[in-house]
């Protein structure tokens, strides 16, 4: 662990909304190549905490130095920041209007649109943009679907082309936000093979989920939250087969037999 490069590190981290406080205190932090998974039931924080990592939701306390840059600082450029922290959403969230290719190559079209070197070789770019976009979503197993819209896909595809549009942008972390749960029990193996390979190409990853024996298999820690703290966290196969903490054999107890 000592040997790896420390990539985001976040400190007393806090967030509340109103009077109510969502996250209390959370102390984090990833090395390149790492996989994270985050567990806990409805409520515990780890959508909220997983948004705040760019400041999709802002927190009102703590630090994020995100390779080595606070980016709760208001002077810092957060969207520079956000190009290369990549998220998943639930929801899939493609644009209906757009087709596969078209959705996955957007992000990269609208910078290469800022640049200067557009307007010379216009043509070109956007040939390289396009053949990129094809390539990522043949990596997702999606090499025949690229022209169709979201409506004519299922929502593995779906959820397959949104990880290839959020690693377009060639992210330094991939974060993913219970990726699965709006899935069909059938569709959710195909998505957890293709986040299982990126896990494979070290790939480093923080992942909101509740499939337990996925997340014993491919991550290198395990954080339990509840009620908006880090009860639990280490080693995957202790934290899920031996946890120390009382809430958290509760919460798995009630996880194995529901």
């Amino acid at each position: 662990m000592s040997e790896k490069e420390l990539i985001l590190k976040v400190s007393h981290l806090q967030k509340s909304f109103g009077n109510h406080a969502v996250l209390n205190d959370i102390d984090f932090g990833v090395c390149k190549g790492d996989v994270v998974s985050i567990m806990g039931a409805s409520g515990s924080g780890k959508s909220t905490f997983l948004r705040s990592l760019n400041l999709l939701e802002v927190p009102t306390g703590g630090q994020i130095l995100f390779e080595g840059t606070d980016i709760t600082d208001p002077k810092v450029d957060i969207n520079r920041h956000r190009q290369k922290i990549g998220m998943v959403f639930q929801q899939f969230n493609l644009f209906p209007q757009y087709t596969a290719l078209e959705n996955v190559t957007l992000a990269e079209r609208l910078l290469a649109q800022e640049t200067s070197e557009f307007k010379k070789d216009k043509k070109a770019i956007l040939t390289r943009i396009d053949e990129h976009g094809k390539e990522l979503l043949d990596r997702m197993g999606l090499a025949e679907r690229m022209n169709h819209y979201p409506h004519q896909l299922s929502g593995g595809q779906q959820q397959r082309v949104a990880i290839a549009r959020a690693l377009a942008l060639k992210p330094d972390i991939l974060c993913f936000d219970e990726p699965t749960s709006a899935l069909d029990p059938e569709l959710t193996g195909e998505v957890l093979k293709v986040i299982r390979s990126l896990a494979q190409q070290n790939t480093t990853m923080i992942i909101v989920t509740h499939e337990m024996a996925f997340a014993r298999d491919v991550a290198d820690q395990v954080i339990f939250m509840d009620g908006g703290v880090i009860v639990e966290h280490g080693d995957p196969h202790e934290v899920i087969d031996h946890p120390k903490e009382e809430r958290t054999r509760q919460f798995l107890t009630r996880y194995a037999n529901g």
